[in-house]
C-alpha cells in the first residue's frame, strides 16, 4: 500500500478530527454542518466546514479510502498545488449547488466530503478513463468513463427524485468542480481524450437541459 502526499495525509487527517469531533459533541456538528437557515444568516462558515464532518465512522472511512486511491493519481498529472485547488473548489462548488437548488428550505442539512472527493474521482478519471474500478456487490470491473457517467445519471435521477438521504446535488456540484478545473489546469486532455471529455459532458448538459426545463 502506497503511502500518500502529505498534502493528502493532511486532509485525511482534518477529515478524521473534525469529525470526530462532531460524533462526540452535538454542540458542535450543530454549528458547522451545512445548514440552509444557517448559511443565510451569514454563517458561510458552513460551507467549508460542514465537508468535514460526517453522520458516522463508515461514512466518513468511505470518503476517505476513495480520495487515498485517487488524490495521488491526480497529483502526479497535475501537482499538488492543483490537487489541494481541485479538492477545496470541487467541496465549494457541491455545497453552492447544493445550497442554490435547496435555499427555500430553511431546515436543509448536509455534511460530509462527498463533493470534494468526487471531483477528485471525476479528475482522476479524466486522466485514466480506462482504469477498472469495482463497485461494491459487483464482481466485475466498471470502466472509469462508464462509471463517471453512470453516477452523474444516477446522482441526477436521485436529485429529482430525493432519493435516500443522500446530498445528490453536492455530488453533482462537486463532479463539475473536478471536471471543470482539470480541464482548465490540463488542456492537453482535449487533444488527448477528447472522446471521454465529451461523455463526461453529456450528463451535464442532460442536468442543465432539465434545470432550465423546470423539472429539477
Amino acid at each position: 500500500m502506497q503511502i500518500p502526499h502529505i498534502a493528502v495525509i493532511i486532509i485525511i487527517a482534518a477529515n478524521v478530527i473534525i469529525s470526530m469531533k462532531g460524533f462526540n459533541d452535538l454542540s458542535f456538528f450543530e454549528k458547522y454542518k451545512f445548514n440552509v437557515a444557517g448559511i443565510r444568516r451569514g454563517e458561510q462558515i458552513r460551507m467549508f466546514s460542514s465537508a468535514f464532518l460526517h453522520a458516522d465512522f463508515s461514512h466518513l472511512l468511505f470518503n476517505m479510502l476513495t480520495l487515498y486511491f485517487f488524490a495521488d493519481v491526480v497529483i502526479d498529472q497535475v501537482g499538488v498545488m492543483y490537487f489541494v485547488i481541485i479538492y477545496v473548489a470541487s467541496l465549494l462548488a457541491g455545497n453552492l449547488l447544493a445550497f442554490y437548488f435547496h435555499k427555500d428550505e430553511p431546515h436543509y442539512s448536509a455534511i460530509g466530503a462527498s463533493g470534494a472527493v468526487m471531483g477528485i474521482l471525476y479528475s482522476a478519471i479524466l486522466f485514466y478513463p480506462d482504469m477498472s474500478l469495482f463497485i461494491f456487490f459487483i464482481p466485475i470491473p466498471i470502466p472509469a468513463w462508464l462509471f463517471g457517467m453512470a453516477y452523474l445519471l444516477y446522482s441526477i435521477y436521485g436529485m429529482k427524485n430525493r432519493v435516500g438521504n443522500i446530498g445528490h446535488d453536492a455530488h453533482i456540484g462537486g463532479a463539475v468542480g473536478g471536471y471543470v478545473l482539470t480541464l482548465l489546469f490540463a488542456p492537453i486532455l482535449f487533444q488527448s481524450s477528447l472522446w471521454i471529455v465529451i461523455l463526461l459532458a453529456v450528463p451535464l448538459i442532460i442536468l442543465f437541459i432539465m434545470h432550465k426545463a423546470g423539472k429539477l
